[in-house]
């Protein structure tokens, strides 16, 4: 077989699945030598994928780069394999009038994980398994997708001059961003634009997708999370352009909210979340919103589950929700909606459709902190805070457990301990582990150890869940809860 050079081999994998052609062969073998600094090696490399060939050119070339180096230049690598913006918004946009918005989505969906903007053999290095809990099958993982941090890369860090731009990591000018010491390459970042409401949107996958098809919607503008009227439209409207994907907030006050406040956007997927599946524990009405079916799910927070065709009906009655529920004090069950001039209330809210109806969950939030609970009343409390010290997001809102990667090294200590072997078990999860040797249903064994300790997990991110519920799910919680119904329904304003 004849043995070509690394860069050729390259190339041609690009020209076959781009509108390259052969005459572009001579520019491309340039400007890819250009990038690796003169390295090329030949060999037979028939049998490699076009993201192994990247990482060879990347380790092989003739600079010793730090990780955050390979990074930029992996990146820059894989991005001759993406249209420009305005012909990937171009190609989006006519499969989605000529053959519907799924065909569009997997399109966009496939080449963001053929180029590696979406990380899918880090995501891969994640643990998963599934929790049967009273409220459903709950998600958990361990996140190991993000890569540690290259001491090198600290250091160089810390001599680059401080800039501002991009503002953040959701701005649209992140969009082809090489990157830099301490901040992501986007150089093959795309964004789909689309109007929402009479404003510029984007549609964009996460480079570290927590669940199948797990996409971010950007605001154009740089400007503060704020759930309000406006959101639940937004919510809603988004539905309409991608029924297929669930589409949820972050809450936009620190603790209960999101980690990045600072820019206005969503989150949704092709996932159903063990919340999705949820039944409802009662039955609600309000008063004038007789076209809108209303309940208290089932579920460790409080939801209030909002449903109908009419979309302006349930925006009306979701804004008439949070504007009460933003007065809204009940000292009996801790719940408190300002203190010092500060708001403490907001929801979390999640939209779908099911046929031809609206689904919105309203979770209530209470971001309120005491000398009890410094961290957060409505917030992991200490005793499990050696799993889950992290705000509660959506993703975790709607049963998807996101658990630091420290716990990997952190449980095989515990492993050892409920084995009785040699450990360094960290003082943090010395209660919590001895909680699981008293109360295991069985003896613990080297062939059964790691399931105890996964329904240990399980058992603790319900825990996680009902910390963060303002209304339990006691008698006296669900008392407080339709007294809050109560208040809603008292109050004429929307």
């Amino acid at each position: 077989m004849e043995k070509k050079t690394l860069i050729t081999a390259f190339v041609a994998q690009i020209i076959a699945k781009t509108n390259f052609s052969e005459l572009d062969q001579i520019y491309l073998y340039n400007r890819v030598l250009n990038l690796v600094n003169g390295f090329d090696e030949t060999g037979d490399f028939s049998n490699k994928s076009l993201l192994e060939l990247a990482d060879l050119l990347v380790n092989g070339s003739k600079d010793e780069l730090t990780a955050g180096q390979k990074d930029i230049l992996k990146t820059e690598l894989l991005n001759f394999l993406v249209p420009i913006p305005s012909e990937i918004n171009r190609i989006f946009w006519d499969k989605y009038q000529q053959q519907g918005v799924n065909t569009a989505l997997k399109y966009l969906y496939q080449l963001d994980q053929n180029s590696n903007y979406i990380k899918t053999a880090e995501i891969s290095k994640n643990k998963y398994f599934r929790y049967q809990s009273d409220y459903g099958e709950l998600e958990i993982t361990i996140n190991l997708s993000k890569p540690e941090k290259d001491p090198r890369d600290i250091a160089r860090q810390q001599a680059v001059k401080a800039t501002s731009y991009p503002q953040c990591q959701l701005c649209f000018t992140n969009e082809g961003y090489q990157g830099r010491a301490g901040y992501p390459a986007r150089s093959n970042h795309r964004i789909i634009r689309f109007n929402l409401l009479d404003e510029t949107w984007g549609l964009q996958y996460s480079p570290y997708a927590y669940f199948n098809e797990h996409c971010i919607f950007v605001d154009e503008h740089h400007q503060l999370m704020k759930i309000d009227q406006k959101t639940f439209s937004r919510l809603l409207a988004i539905l309409d352009l991608f029924p297929g994907y669930f589409v949820g907030s972050n809450a936009d006050l620190p603790i209960v909210g999101g980690s990045i406040l600072s820019h206005e956007h969503f989150q949704g997927g092709r996932h159903v979340f063990a919340m999705d599946q949820a039944t409802i524990s009662q039955q609600i009405h309000f008063a004038g919103f007789d076209n809108v079916k209303a309940g208290i799910l089932n579920w460790p927070m409080s939801v209030i589950r909002l449903a109908g065709k009419d979309k302006a009906a349930i925006v009306k009655l979701a804004t008439k929700i949070l504007n009460c529920w933003k007065e809204y004090t009940d000292e009996k069950v801790s719940v408190i909606a300002s203190s010092d001039h500060q708001p403490h209330h907001t929801v979390t809210p999640i939209a779908r459709k099911r046929a031809a109806e609206y689904e919105l969950d309203l979770v209530l939030r209470d971001n309120h902190c005491t000398k009890e609970y410094p961290a957060g009343v409505f917030h992991p409390h200490p005793d499990v805070q050696n799993i889950k010290q992290e705000n509660i997001g959506l993703i975790e809102v709607m049963g998807l457990a996101i658990l630091p990667p420290r716990l990997q090294k952190e449980l095989a200590e515990v492993k050892k301990y409920l084995l009785n072997q040699p450990n360094q078990l960290a003082d943090k999860h010395l209660q919590w582990t001895k909680d699981i040797l008293q109360h295991s249903a069985e003896k613990i064994t080297a062939e059964n150890v790691a399931d105890v300790i996964k329904q240990a997990l399980g058992k603790t991110f319900v825990r996680v869940l009902e910390d963060a519920g303002v209304f339990k799910t006691d008698t006296n919680g669900q008392r407080a809860f339709t007294d809050f119904v109560n208040y809603v329904n008292k109050q004429e304003r929307s």
